[in-house]
């Protein structure tokens, strides 16, 4: 076996195991941005209600106000997104 043949096979490998599903990984990283989207919500709601009563400045409400919106804006275009996904896949011929 000449050298060539033993980088490429050793490429193979990395790529392969790189490459590979690995569905529980998928599932964590989905339950975390999950997680910080409602807990930004959660936070933004406890800052309008301290603002409210007169507990918050209002540059602190500002603040959460954009983070919640940018939040809702981040979750909106993924969804799009993974829909666009969808009926793309339902527009392949079988």
């Amino acid at each position: 076996m000449d050298i060539k043949t033993s980088f490429a096979t050793q490429g193979y490998t990395q790529a392969r195991a790189a490459a590979a599903a690995r569905p529980e990984a998928a599932q964590q990283s989905i339950g975390k941005v999950a997680t910080s989207f409602a807990e930004t919500l959660r936070a933004g709601e406890e800052t309008a209600k301290s603002a409210m009563l007169g507990g918050a400045d209002p540059h602190a409400l500002v603040q959460a106000l954009a983070q919640t919106e940018l939040a809702v804006e981040t979750a909106v275009t993924l969804r799009n997104k993974v829909v666009e996904a969808y009926q793309e896949i339902l527009r392949m011929p079988v």
